[in-house]
């Protein structure tokens, strides 16, 4: 049904006159009639009857009139639910806890007027979709791994690089090291049982592994952060690396140890992409707040693969 027909005919409805409703909808009396006669053919019924007084509904155009006006709502909210603006800012990030997690929590706290729906999808490629399908605004990812160029209408920026620290329990070698250099590590077996081959993060891990000579495994069931960080403290052999700005929940009276690391510190660099016709005018507001309350990127004295794009 045209929606254009069903709101001359509530014009009409409510003006008791064809000439009134054509002013009202900036368009002339013949056109009004038409959309009417157009409306009533579709229909198989008068819906009006003419008088010396104008236009009054019939029996049958009384009984169209709230579901004519319902169809009008109904438009409108349809046309709400997807205007700029009006729907909250869908961002992906890949954990709940992770560094790119604490600064959507500080953007909304930055601005709570700005509504946010925050989600987390496991591979970039379904992020990249998901921003050129329109379903989702933005997402963090590390970019550009090789073999993965960003199609043309993603744009991204770099816009917050994580230092990595090495975590540790109280019987390890390094357990009372102040600070460990990234060379030293070569030897020691770092336990990543998070590292999922084919991921971007995997991509920078295997950058990291060849150039310093370290030892990563990726064994076993990945159980969290959480059991993660329980079996390092308990077992002498084992080291993990951990983002120094992840929120984490410590074992308790395990005596787990983080160690900064150094000469040159890793660091994970996280990228805002998102779609360059995106109209959110919320995602600009985001861009602006990672650009002015961020560490940034490119510290001296830190390590990234030379893939990672600055954006």
């Amino acid at each position: 049904m045209d929606l254009d027909t069903v709101r001359t005919f509530v014009a009409a409805a409510d003006a008791g006159r064809f000439q009134e409703a054509a002013a009202e909808l900036s368009l002339t009396q013949q056109a009004v009639s038409k959309r009417i006669a157009a409306l009533e053919r579709g229909l198989g019924v008068r819906l009006f009857t003419r008088t010396p007084r104008g236009a009054e509904l019939t029996v049958d155009g009384q009984a169209f009139l709230p579901h004519a006006r319902e169809l009008l709502c109904a438009a409108e909210r349809a046309a709400a639910s997807v205007r700029p603006g009006s729907r909250p800012l869908r961002v992906d990030v890949l954990a709940s806890r992770s560094a790119a997690s604490s600064a959507m929590r500080d953007f909304h706290r930055a601005h709570p007027g700005t509504e946010l729906d925050v989600v987390t999808l496991f591979e970039i490629e379904a992020a990249v979709a998901a921003i050129r399908s329109g379903t989702l605004d933005a997402s963090f990812r590390a970019v550009t791994a090789p073999g993965r160029p960003l199609p043309e209408d993603i744009a991204y920026a770099r816009v917050l690089d994580e230092p990595l620290q090495l975590f540790t329990g109280p019987a390890h070698a390094l357990a009372t090291a102040g600070s460990v250099r990234l060379a030293d590590l070569a030897g020691h077996r770092i336990w990543m049982p998070g590292v999922v081959p084919g991921t971007e993060w995997a991509a920078y891990y295997d950058d990291l592994v060849a150039e310093f000579g370290l030892t990563i495994e990726a064994t076993g069931p990945n159980f969290g952060s959480d059991a993660l960080l329980e079996t390092v403290a308990d077992t002498p052999a084992l080291a993990t690396f951990m983002g120094g700005l992840t929120r984490l929940v410590r074992p308790e009276g395990r005596g787990l140890r983080c160690i900064p690391v150094t000469d040159p510190t890793p660091v994970y660099p996280h990228a805002l992409l998102w779609h360059r016709d995106n109209p959110h005018p919320a995602l600009p507001l985001l861009r602006a707040h990672l650009a002015a309350t961020t560490p940034g990127y490119g510290a001296p004295g830190t390590w990234t693969p030379p893939w990672t794009a600055a954006g």
